[in-house]
């Protein structure tokens, strides 16, 4: 039996100044020669047990082709997912930090399409830098009409509701106030019946608040009561809050227990959402079997 190529890791905590705080996620390189099945995946995902676990594939340049490209894919302890902005950020951070490409524009294939990340350097001396995503938009509209909204307030244990919107896969429950989103004490037991994968909580900032949103994500039929950071929610927030604040450039927070802040523009034109941060490895090893 030939033994099987050891699968480098590194775990990176995304949306984070420092180590342990952010959203942190298992970037797993995977060769061309050494695919592993859809089981193998799911289940390294379930041994990290962190809220996101991505796989990393380089594509073969073709002649067309500009900017180096990787297959990525995302795995929950219990589920692939379409998008993940956490987790494309770390995995661009790991691939900038060990200069694994000679540019500072890499593309992404996933189930989302293209995604692009781009390395922003903050000093002259270009050791620190931020990366840049670049997300398709999603849309938030009204709530079906059919649904029963007594489930969001029975979720979020009562809090006052002030507008509810829904995407493709999530719902936004919008509350009266920030302190509303950062004292939640949320019913887990009730989001897991909401008919969504994902519920956001959000509210706007308070006059004078260097923020200007702050929001609260939970999946747990996806394995992840409360995630610390979540980047594609804020592609719907972002649109939610371009309507109601006529702008397009906000600097949001998530409220977790780790908390974490990302800035992010809206490019009404375009339908794209750039979403930018900092990341830190905190730890890098081998998966043997």
């Amino acid at each position: 039996m030939v033994a099987r190529k050891r699968v480098k890791y590194s775990v990176v905590d995304a949306f984070a100044d420092s180590a342990f705080k952010g959203n942190p996620a298992a970037v797993c390189f995977l060769d061309d020669d050494d695919q592993r099945d859809d089981a193998w995946l799911q289940s390294l995902a379930a041994e990290f047990n962190l809220s996101e676990t991505c796989f990393l594939t380089p594509i073969t340049v073709s002649d067309d082709q500009v900017l180096p490209r990787f297959s990525l894919r995302w795995f929950t302890p219990v589920a692939e997912v379409d998008l993940c902005g956490h987790a494309t950020l770390a995995s661009a951070h790991v691939i900038f930090s060990n200069s694994l490409v000679d540019s500072e524009v890499v593309e992404f294939a996933t189930r989302s399409g293209i995604l692009t990340a781009k390395r922003v350097p903050l000093t002259e001396e270009e050791s620190t830098f931020l990366i840049e995503l670049d997300f398709p938009v999603v849309p938030t509209c009204e709530v079906n009409s059919t649904t029963d909204l007594s489930v969001f307030s029975n979720a979020v244990n009562g809090a006052t509701i002030v507008d509810i919107k829904a995407t493709e896969k999530d719902v936004l429950v919008v509350l009266s106030s920030w302190e509303s989103v950062t004292e939640l004490q949320p019913r887990i037991d009730e989001i897991s019946k909401c008919p969504c994968q994902g519920l956001m909580v959000s509210a706007a900032a308070s006059a004078g608040s260097q923020y200007d949103f702050c929001s609260r994500y939970f999946a747990p039929n996806f394995g992840i009561n409360e995630d610390p950071i979540t980047g594609s929610a804020h592609c719907a927030l972002a649109h939610y809050w371009s309507s109601k604040m006529n702008k397009c450039d906000f600097v949001a927070y998530q409220a977790s227990s780790r908390g974490g802040t990302l800035n992010v523009h809206l490019d009404k034109e375009k339908q794209r959402v750039l979403l930018r941060g900092k990341a830190i490895t905190v730890m890098e090893g081998c998966v043997l079997v």
